[in-house]
């Protein structure tokens, strides 16, 4: 199969490094999707509906952004994630398979999981900063936010009732 040869502006020996770490966040979103589906399915308690729902909304936003993400790595020429096996190497998303977890702590866990991801997408920014790949760079400042936005959203819904 012959290389896509995608022709851009973009340096080619930088562009690789923009795709490896856009992988690793393509692999962050779909764990991240997966982690957030699964808390949303067994979500239990006095605010199942709120959780429930909030939770469908923001698994609705991860894998809304997986197109894009992955596409942007097509449009740069190269190859994006191509298994689930794939994500599994690249993901630092921490899976979370116990049976029973408690609704404060699916929320925190996903604060936490939100963080990291807004951390990992920054620094995947800084890779596009050094690319000058302004484009994938424009995408990750929306991303970034929305994951900032589903922190707050998800701290907030632990702090207790003043």
């Amino acid at each position: 199969m012959a290389e896509l040869n995608t022709p851009n502006n973009l340096d080619p020996e930088k562009v690789q490094a923009v795709a490896d770490s856009m992988n690793a966040v393509v692999s962050d979103l779909i764990a991240l999707w997966v982690k957030t589906k699964n808390y949303h399915w067994h979500m239990s308690g006095r605010n199942f509906r709120d959780y429930h729902l909030m939770l469908d909304e923001q698994s609705m936003e991860l894998i809304e952004t997986v197109d894009p993400a992955a596409e942007r790595v097509r449009k740069l020429g190269c190859k994006t994630v191509t298994s689930i096996g794939m994500v599994a190497k690249l993901q630092r998303v921490d899976d979370n398979d116990e049976a029973q977890v408690s609704p404060k702590d699916m929320l925190l866990d996903l604060v936490q999981e939100n963080k990291k991801l807004a951390a990992n997408m920054l620094k995947t920014h800084e890779v596009c900063d050094e690319a000058e790949d302004v484009a994938t760079a424009s995408f990750l400042e929306e991303w970034i936010d929305q994951a900032q936005r589903r922190t707050w959203f998800l701290f907030e819904a632990t702090r207790e009732l003043q």
